[in-house]
């Protein structure tokens, strides 16, 4: 059965993002970058972004999270934040103090691990241990054949790529597979803040629960009715106890239009609701319930403006998960 959050055992000790966004015994809020409402559009303005993180940061959200999209892919209708997220990794560092900074997530099969874990355990130390790095394996089939790389393999290659990440945080690696051959001659620095990358695994990746439940330092998966997402948060640590390791956190994105009325009961939009504040409340309550430890939330559908859709957030929720 799941464990109940209050009597759940502590996360591992990790870097300060993983500590601060992550604890058995409550629930965080995030928010997916950008920070703006763009529902008819594929590609944002970007408009104030760094001033909205900023903005974020001020009002106490937990964290904010980036995303990992090569190419404008028509079919998908999403060109995240434009930037890619180690680069946007830095400039978020340089303008912000405490916020976790996470990637949701890096497509590992259409990346040299190396530079993965380069540009990663660079921001890691840029922005003193603040950084959160989902890993996926990719679910928009037009950007493998771009990069010469398949589709089909793509779970392999995930595998392959998280293992020389995990190699290449050792001090002078002995590690083999298809990315490469680390002979213990060479040393890749500089190295994340705790010694490893907190590694966050995104739906599936092609990998069984089993080995996601072993290997990922958390695990992200999208929002479902609340029965189902019990039993899947059940299942999967009951496969983290079967191992004998200690407790995971689990996080799931949310998209949320935030309705004037405060009781607006919640309507289904894409991968979330329309709602007033305080059905998000309840709904955060929820989640933290059945053992979710952190939602972050996208206002791509948001209709109401930006700035006073974060301050009704920020006045009428964090207070209670934050």
């Amino acid at each position: 059965m799941l464990m109940p959050v209050s009597s759940a055992p502590a996360f591992r000790s990790m870097n300060a993002a993983y500590h601060s966004v992550f604890s058995p015994q409550r629930l965080s809020v995030g928010l997916v970058v950008p920070i703006q409402s763009y529902p008819d559009q594929p590609v944002p303005s970007m408009e104030d972004h760094l001033e909205r993180v900023q903005l974020a940061e001020e009002l106490g959200f937990a964290a904010v999270w980036l995303r990992d999209v090569p190419f404008s892919v028509p079919a998908f209708g999403d060109a995240g934040q434009l930037f890619d997220p180690f680069v946007y990794l830095g400039a978020l560092a340089s303008v912000t103090r405490t916020i976790a900074l996470g990637v949701a997530s890096v497509v590992l099969p259409l990346r040299h691990p190396l530079h993965v874990a380069k540009a990663a355990a660079s921001a890691d130390q840029l922005s003193n241990g603040r950084l959160l790095l989902g890993i996926a394996s990719g679910d928009r089939p037009e950007e493998f054949p771009a990069m010469s790389r398949s589709f089909e393999s793509r779970g392999e290659q995930f595998r392959e790529s998280y293992e020389y990440l995990r190699a290449v945080a050792q001090t002078r690696p002995r590690h083999t597979n298809a990315y490469g051959n680390l002979d213990g001659s060479l040393d890749l620095l500089p190295k994340p803040v705790a010694g490893q990358l907190p590694l966050l695994v995104t739906g599936s990746s092609q990998q069984n629960p089993n080995w996601i439940a072993r290997n990922g330092d958390g695990w992200m998966t999208y929002p479902r009715p609340s029965a189902h997402q019990a039993r899947l948060i059940d299942d999967y640590r009951d496969e983290i106890r079967a191992a004998g390791l200690v407790d995971k956190p689990v996080m799931e994105p949310l998209y949320i239009d935030l309705a004037r009325d405060a009781e607006e009961s919640a309507t289904p939009i894409h991968l979330g609701y329309r709602m007033g504040v305080n059905r998000l409340r309840d709904y955060l309550e929820t989640r933290r319930s059945i053992g979710v430890n952190h939602v972050a939330l996208n206002l791509r559908f948001n209709r109401a403006d930006t700035e006073p859709t974060l301050r009704r957030v920020a006045d009428h929720v964090l207070s209670d998960f934050c």
